[in-house]
């Protein structure tokens, strides 16, 4: 169960409460999972479902950034590869005994899965290639200047699609 988050984490995706969303689960309209103690953890998908959205404006931008980057990836592999293998020996030793760490090593297994696997998560959907790629290896691979269109253009994405 890797989607799993705090209610205050699940208020602030919803919108709301910390309060409203320990209602929502003693209502079961959330369902809710213990993990020791009396911490209250809720699937960011299930919290997700009851947006009506796939993914948070955050979440949609990184996927956008990642797409980006598979543009690197599928001419570059091997430098991109390179790069990002050694972004994550550097940043296991800074989280070493974190949260995480759990994401890198994810991410470690996604790259010895193969060019294919990781590409797939570099823009994927599912709750763990979103939480992935917000503990990406990837830092560096876009030029500054790269990165600047990539989020203007995903700001003019977000206010036409995205509007209210």
């Amino acid at each position: 169960m890797t989607d799993l988050i705090r209610t205050g984490e699940a208020a602030r995706l919803l919108g709301c409460s910390r309060q409203h969303v320990v209602d929502l689960c003693d209502e079961g309209k959330l369902p809710v999972v213990r993990q020791g103690g009396s911490h209250r953890y809720v699937r960011r998908s299930d919290v997700l479902a009851l947006t009506g959205r796939s993914l948070t404006r955050d979440q949609e931008q990184s996927r956008w950034l990642h797409g980006a980057i598979v543009g690197h990836l599928v001419t570059e592999p091997d430098l991109v590869l390179t790069r990002a293998r050694g972004n994550l020996d550097r940043f296991s030793k800074v989280h070493t005994g974190t949260m995480a760490e759990h994401w890198l090593d994810l991410w470690r297994l996604a790259l010895d899965s193969g060019l294919d696997h990781v590409l797939t998560v570099l823009v994927s959907d599912s709750p763990q290639a979103t939480e992935l790629r917000q503990n990406s290896p990837f830092t560096g691979i876009l030029s500054e200047d790269e990165r600047r269109t990539v989020l203007d253009s995903f700001r003019e994405h977000w206010r036409t699609e995205h509007a209210l």
